[in-house]
């Protein structure tokens, strides 16, 4: 199923939705039955098979060759019938935690669920994450009860305050609630089942793994898709419910923190903490440092432009979750900055600095490789710096770029503005010298970095989505200068046809085979570290190749596919993070990133890909 048909079959399921919300449930748990009944006609037919091969034995009928082929094919049905009806599913990942680690976290979960009269929540784990979920996973199988798994992020409990927090808990305790809450967490097990049930399928090659395949194949999309306003729907009355134990201000609070400390958290933190790096051969532990930061108000500049970036996004059909404008407006909340937390809720723990240094001590053994890896990386970039530095007579404007570009990796904060203005006076218009001023120029100096960017836009072709997008959110920020109607028109109609040209590039890169039209990558030492710095961070990947796409439309385009070894996740997680990287990662291009998995193989991608690129040592 391709993408425009998904999306059709996902505005179907709203329609239905706000048509006939019951009818639509009923419909929903219909269609999720049909995966059950799958299995039980599976299961009969396999049953049936050998009892006739069996009852057709024992009157005499003598075995023949084709009675034995069926009895083969029969006991390989029912192996993968009961196979299915036993899927396991692995705990979340964190520490598990007791009632006497953390007595009034568990008093807080109980008063929940005596208010909303919901399950109990049978484990609760601490985690690393900036993050809090609640998962339902079968207990025995396809048919078999469900225990309820409550992971909260030790990052969150110190952004947040205590009510806020609370607020959290009780939207993920909101989806187990009443006979809606059932429902859509027994879809939310069915689908987990059915993803765990088609990874064991595919590695299996025999006949019944090639049927289950094309079963699969047609049911899956049209599940997800059918379900999909289900899902967001208990997003919404999560809320709703987390707003009458809270009020609507605390959980509209907590929503508007969460999304500009989680901006700072990604953007600002953990750049600024890997960057210590350079200083620091071994590596130090961020927690501890994390939790006096994330207690603190945020920069009212970067709260500003984080908190506008989030209301800009629209909900699409990419996640359930509905973006952060929609949950606000089904609150009937206003969008605003909040008053900060002033205390986190580490006292929900019976003992922070212990779960603190337990954090930071596991966060050390697992990057250890990694910082060295970049600590040596820095300290070739901090030689290069210097060498530049001496030689700055003698420098073209290219080396003038890569020093100053050196110099910000080194330090974020460098003073490099009057290297990429001395470049500009050796190569007039140099596309990375004034891409970099652009970016040096004060955020209030609107008038100076437009005219930076409308040279860049002139000049450099292959810059042009850049400058037209950096300008367009420029014109749109309010607090760089008054509103200019005719400017921000000519930059959005720009912003408009690079967006056209950078879609039709990105057409031509997904819809060419993988190993067509490449060569090996042209990036040089500073960019490909760059992208290094970036793999490092992202602790499921295991290696990494990158190979430059040739474009014939647009030759000149740099683009890239990037091929990355996942060996730990699951499909949907490969799929996520390499959506999730598309965007994140440092690269001088567009950049298709894609897995070795079934489609292309890693032996397709180690034949094929001209070499990793980066590789995780172990310790």
């Amino acid at each position: 199923m391709n993408r425009a048909d998904f999306v059709h079959l996902v505005r179907l399921s709203e329609h239905a939705s706000a048509d006939d919300s019951t009818g639509y449930r009923r419909g929903v748990a219909a269609f999720a039955a049909l995966g059950y009944l799958w299995v039980v006609a599976c299961l009969a037919l396999a049953i049936g098979i050998i009892a006739w091969v069996v009852i057709s034995l024992g009157q005499g009928t003598r075995f023949s060759v084709a009675r034995g082929w069926l009895l083969l094919f029969a006991l390989g049905l029912l192996w993968a019938t009961l196979r299915a009806l036993w899927v396991r599913f692995d705990e979340p990942e964190g520490v598990p935690l007791e009632r006497e680690d953390a007595p009034a976290l568990f008093e807080a979960l109980d008063r929940i669920r005596a208010k909303i009269d919901g399950p109990p929540v049978h484990r609760v784990y601490l985690d690393s994450d900036f993050n809090a979920s609640i998962r339902q996973l079968p207990r025995f199988g396809l048919f078999g009860g469900a225990v309820n798994y409550l992971s909260v992020g030790l990052p969150l409990l110190m952004a947040l305050d205590r009510r806020r927090l609370l607020s959290v808990l009780a939207h993920e305790y909101g989806h187990l609630r009443g006979n809606h809450g059932k429902l859509s967490a027994w879809i939310y097990r069915t689908r987990l089942s059915w993803l765990q049930l088609d990874a064991s399928f595919q590695r299996d090659d025999g006949v019944m793994a090639f049927a289950s395949q094309a079963f699969f194949r047609w049911y899956f999309p049209r599940f997800a898709a059918k379900t999909f306003a289900l899902a967001r729907q208990d997003e919404y009355e999560a809320d709703r419910v987390a707003a009458r134990l809270l009020g609507t201000r605390v959980v509209a609070g907590a929503l508007t923190e969460i999304a500009v400390k989680g901006s700072w958290y990604a953007e600002e933190f953990w750049p600024s903490h890997w960057s210590r790096a350079v200083d620091d051969p071994l590596p130090a532990g961020p927690f501890s440092a994390m939790a006096q930061k994330l207690s603190a108000p945020v920069d009212v500049d970067f709260a500003r432009t984080a908190l506008r970036g989030a209301l800009r996004s629209v909900s699409d059909v990419d996640d359930t979750h509905p973006v952060l404008r929609d949950r606000l407006e089904a609150l009937d909340e206003k969008a605003g900055l909040p008053s900060w937390s002033e205390k986190p809720a580490l006292a929900l723990l019976g003992d922070a600095p212990k779960w603190t240094a337990h954090f930071d001590a596991e966060w050390c053994r697992a990057h250890a490789n990694d910082w060295k890896q970049h600590h040596a990386y820095l300290v070739r970039v901090r030689e290069r710096v210097a060498a530049l530095a001496a030689s700055a007579g003698r420098n073209n404007a290219d080396e003038m770029v890569e020093w100053a570009d050196c110099a910000r990796r080194v330090n974020a904060a460098a003073d490099v503005r009057g290297i990429y203005e001395r470049a500009l006076q050796m190569t007039a218009n140099h596309p990375g010298a004034l891409r970099g001023l652009a970016q040096m120029l004060p955020a209030n100096n609107r008038p100076a970095r437009l005219a930076v960017l409308e040279k860049l836009h002139e000049s450099s072709t292959a810059s042009r989505w850049w400058a037209a997008k950096t300008a367009v959110s420029l014109l749109e920020d309010p607090d760089t200068g008054a509103h200019d109607e005719r400017a921000l028109k000519l930059w959005r109609e720009r912003a408009k046809t690079a967006e056209e040209a950078e879609q039709r590039a990105w057409e031509e890169i997904t819809a060419t085979p993988f190993f067509s039209q490449i060569a090996r990558h042209d990036l040089s030492e500073f960019e490909l570290g760059e992208l290094r710095a970036d793999l490092v961070r992202c602790s499921a990947i295991s290696r990494a190749w990158v190979v430059r796409k040739n474009l014939r439309e647009f030759p000149w385009r740099r683009a890239y596919v990037v091929f990355l070894e996942l060996p730990m996740l699951a499909d949907e997680e490969r799929w996520n993070l390499c959506r999730q990287l598309e965007d994140t990662l440092s690269l001088p291009g567009a950049g298709l990133v894609l897995w070795a998995g079934h489609s292309p193989t890693l032996a397709e991608v180690e034949r094929q890909a001209f070499g990793p690129v980066w590789t995780r040592t172990t310790v």
